[in-house]
């Protein structure tokens, strides 16, 4: 089989033939060609690269990201069903938030202006000794609080994790939090970390994870644990901000941003995408539309722009900016960066396809309609040919990041392999499998 695989390109690796068994000697060929190495720290927590041309301390991509860290250790959870290494990664993080409790505390009394992104909770740090990292970032991310808060009770719901009374002091604090800043409405910097708008990704990911609470809540022994923390929570606390939450998606999705300031308006914006998978917060029809927005807006040959109009990574990236500069905080002066954009060169993501992929076997397997097997197919043919090439820089099969533009050739950008690509591919590959039983 691996010389089969070795012999054609990877976009014809599967199709409309393909058997379970043919899936899973693909993973076992990728596998063995370290497609899906997820390096983690000791502690259990995952750097957003594993490496790339330039040294990665530079770009700063061996920090810790939250959301990435989410995404990466549901995707263990998932292909692997083994829940160790996503209870391992949360716990850890755990630690992270019960040391710098504050973040929470201080802004639910009022003592911090949460307006100041620096003042928030932490959603990037150092994971080697789970310390706050200097530099201004902006932690105004609701969405990557919430992946965590959806990670948890999820968890918790499959009995695969036990909180510590301290722990619960933080799941408490998270909720005091939203209520305090008004997730709702709240302007944040979303999963893209640039400038703040009212966001129905952000939104919905928060509402994805207070509704596994709410029915964790449904528990007495959690209930319990929520009444007895320093700001104690109860199950109508979370109802009435998950009806806050979803009144504001049902006023702006299938759109991002409906902000009548032009700086901040959004239609179209692919991570709207995740709020079909893996979290199942909106029904199929909201998802449809989302999806005919983003294959009609932002779906390029070589991949999927986040975007229109996204600056990062646009053509010529490397001439125009130097590695320390590339992956800075732009969120106060994205005009600066956005200057750079020549019409249509967006880069063009691969963490995208693959959850397209995912979606069309979730529903699959829910209707067994082939129409959703066929475009699971063409999702996972193209999130396959996003792979390196034999040859390449980086090493044959690996995850990138993004496509762009150097000198004219679409080509892999530096942050290569993306564990959160490695991740999505994983699971796509996962599902066609299970597609195919």
């Amino acid at each position: 089989m691996s010389r089969q695989y070795d012999r054609v390109s990877p976009e014809s690796w599967v199709d409309e033939t393909s058997t379970a068994e043919d899936l899973r000697g693909l993973m076992r060929f990728l596998t063995e060609r370290g497609t899906f190495q997820f390096p983690s720290l000791s502690n259990g927590l995952f750097s957003a690269s594993a490496g790339g041309s330039e040294d990665i301390t530079v770009t700063g991509y061996h920090s810790i990201w939250l959301r990435d860290n989410m995404h990466i250790a549901w995707a263990h959870w998932m292909v692997l069903n083994d829940a160790a290494p996503a209870r391992r990664c949360v716990q850890t993080l755990f630690d992270f938030y019960v040391r710098h409790q504050h973040r929470f505390t201080q802004i639910i009394e009022g003592k911090a202006d949460f307006n100041e992104p620096m003042n928030r909770p932490h959603v990037r740090f150092s994971g080697e000794n789970l310390s706050e990292l200097p530099e201004k970032w902006s932690h105004a991310q609701n969405d990557a609080l919430g992946y965590f808060l959806w990670l948890v009770s999820r968890l918790m719901l499959h009995q695969q994790l036990v909180l510590t009374p301290a722990q619960w002091e933080i799941v408490a604090d998270l909720i005091h939090f939203w209520r305090v800043i008004r997730f709702w409405q709240d302007e944040d910097s979303g999963h893209w970390e640039e400038s703040r708008k009212v966001s129905a990704s952000s939104i919905g990911v928060a509402t994805a994870g207070l509704t596994l609470l709410r029915r964790l809540m449904d528990r007495s022994h959690v209930q319990q644990h929520l009444s007895g923390v320093r700001h104690p929570v109860t199950a109508s606390d979370v109802q009435e901000l998950i009806e806050r939450g979803q009144q504001a998606l049902s006023e702006i999705l299938p759109f991002e941003c409906i902000q009548t300031d032009p700086a901040k308006g959004r239609r179209y914006d692919a991570a709207l995408l995740f709020l079909i998978y893996p979290l199942n917060v909106v029904d199929r029809s909201v998802a449809e539309m989302i999806l005919s927005n983003v294959r009609g807006n932002l779906q390029g040959p070589f991949g999927i722009r986040r975007y229109p109009g996204d600056s990062y990574w646009c053509a010529d990236y490397k001439k125009l900016l130097d590695a320390s500069t590339r992956t800075a905080d732009f969120s106060d002066n994205m005009e600066a960066r956005d200057a750079l954009l020549k019409p249509g060169m967006e880069a063009q993501w691969c963490i995208f396809d693959p959850i397209i992929s995912c979606m069309y076997g979730v529903w699959y397997l829910q209707e067994y309609a082939e129409s959703d097997r066929r475009q699971q197919i063409v999702h996972l043919r193209r999130s396959l040919s996003q792979l390196t090439s034999v040859g390449s820089r980086f090493g044959a099969y690996r995850c990138p990041e993004s496509y762009y533009c150097e000198s004219g050739q679409w080509t892999p950008n530096d942050i290569t392999p993306l564990l959160w690509t490695q991740a999505n591919l994983w699971q796509a590959l996962k599902l066609m499998e299970r597609t195919l039983l």
